[in-house]
């Protein structure tokens, strides 16, 4: 065990040890909080939350309180803060229609110290800034002029790690997709010496915002932020080289997402816009590659669902460019990818906190308590959707399930910006895989754990049968 692990370790045993009496503390009636408990202390109920993800059933935590303590809310103690977990659609809207009345964003210690430039701004800051400037550069308009761009990189991808191949890695495979577009889009970057400097410590990043935030050497956390600090360092030298080009013409003032910041953003200082493109970065890229993943493996699970999706593919002439009309007709493939969102979500939830007392469902939040909503607790709930282990893209024809219970980009002011951006090129994946291949699963009982996004213990092997014509 590394040798920098060795106090932590002592430390929590200590703390188990001398205080097993706490293990299930539960509310004192007449406190007028929520039932639940408090688990243990320091950790409260936090090794328990992360290893029902990592055993691949993240809604195992939810339903076992929910059916103990109450339906609607209750009580437990998550990354070493109080917390009150909402549930359901009630719970969902109450959260998502209170933002700064009574709730506000909330992020953990490691989430604001690798994603935070300096002392002067937090991350929470930082991201009022980027979603003030964000809708611009990420609405349906504005995303037009990139489809064809997307789906030129689509077909380079599928040829270089696809074509000819008899079986492939998705996962890693998926997470090249999306980094190569999200860094395409954000800062024209196609050289792949270029995109080779950053996966590294990108990779570094998404674990150590997921790891025990103790900043010693060596540890993911610690490596998470001199990767952050990497990643923002080569991003205002970009930053500045472009503020040099674009008066002079050298670059085009519509070419990518950091133009756009950069011409309507004039008093914003490089390391704000530096920190911006950051979080996109990272939010576009974990996200959609474990999105694209789980696409996969579903349709090869789901014959009857591939084949509804060649029937779409085939409208399309070979080797002609997807336009945005294109994607518009795509209601069914955006239905089945919804469904996998319901079923696989790569948000779990977001924590807020409460800027006020309040009451809610006749128990009292105290101010300063964190709030957690979660999409588990109407996705896989049958209250909501009936068997929810079935896969059925037809819950999304018409006008859909009922509001506040499909929930995957969040909801309210603080919906996911990128929602749109996803969309697009989600689609553009999926139609690129069909036209070419028909799948199948190397492991077909592989399970899919959370950490923090869904994804694969064996990275997904498919086998892959091309298509003669289609």
């Amino acid at each position: 065990m590394d040798i920098f692990y060795m106090p932590l370790l002592c430390l929590l045993v200590t703390l188990l040890l001398s205080s097993l009496r706490f293990l299930f503390h539960k509310s004192k009636p007449g406190t007028g909080l929520p039932p639940g408990r408090t688990g243990w202390p320091v950790i409260g109920e936090s090794l328990e939350f992360f290893s029902m993800g990592r055993k691949g059933h993240p809604e195992k935590f939810i339903f076992d309180r929910m059916a103990k303590y109450s339906p609607a809310v209750f009580r437990t103690h998550l990354l070493g803060e109080r917390t009150a977990v909402f549930c359901g659609a009630t719970g969902n809207k109450f959260l998502f229609s209170n933002e700064n009345k009574l709730v506000q964003s909330w992020w953990p210690f490691s989430v604001d110290k690798i994603f935070s430039s300096s002392i002067r701004t937090s991350y929470k800051e930082e991201s009022i800034k980027m979603r003030k400037m964000l809708p611009n550069f990420l609405q349906p308009e504005a995303l037009h002029r990139y489809i064809g761009i997307m789906d030129h990189i689509a077909r380079h991808h599928f040829a270089d790690g696809w074509d000819n191949k008899k079986e492939v890695v998705v996962f890693p495979l998926a997470k090249n997709y999306t980094f190569r577009i999200a860094f395409r889009l954000f800062l024209s970057i196609e050289d792949p010496k270029q995109l080779d400097k950053f996966a590294k410590p990108f990779n570094l990043l998404a674990s150590g915002v997921i790891s025990i935030p103790i900043d010693l050497p060596g540890t993911p956390f610690n490596k998470g932020i001199k990767a952050s600090n990497f990643i923002r360092k080569e991003l205002v030298a970009i930053i500045k080289q472009r503020k040099l080009d674009l008066p002079n013409g050298k670059v085009s003032s519509s070419q990518d997402i950091l133009s756009q910041m950069l011409l309507t953003s004039d008093d914003t200082q490089e390391l704000d816009i530096a920190n911006m493109i950051l979080a996109l970065l990272t939010g576009s890229h974990d996200t959609a590659s474990s999105v694209c993943t789980s696409i996969v493996k579903y349709l090869a699970e789901l014959p009857h669902i591939y084949e509804q999706q060649v029937k779409i593919a085939r409208s399309k002439a070979a080797g002609e460019l997807l336009s945005w009309e294109d994607l518009q007709k795509m209601k069914y493939s955006w239905n089945v990818a919804c469904e996998v969102l319901r079923l696989a979500s790569p948000l779990q939830g977001a924590f807020r906190e409460a800027i006020a007392d309040f009451t809610y469902n006749g128990f009292s939040i105290p101010k300063g308590w964190k709030l957690y909503w979660n999409t588990n607790s109407t996705h896989k709930n049958p209250e909501f959707f009936a068997e929810p282990t079935r896969f059925d893209p037809s819950r999304f024809e018409g006008s859909g399930p009922a509001p506040y219970t499909f929930v995957p980009f969040g909801g309210g002011a603080r919906m996911c910006p990128g929602k749109e951006y996803a969309r697009l090129e989600i689609l553009v994946f999926m139609h690129h895989l069909v036209t070419r291949f028909k799948l199948e699963m190397v492991f077909p009982d592989e399970k899919i754990v959370m950490d923090p996004t869904p994804f694969p213990t064996k990275g997904l092997p498919i086998r892959l049968f091309p298509h003669t014509s289609i």
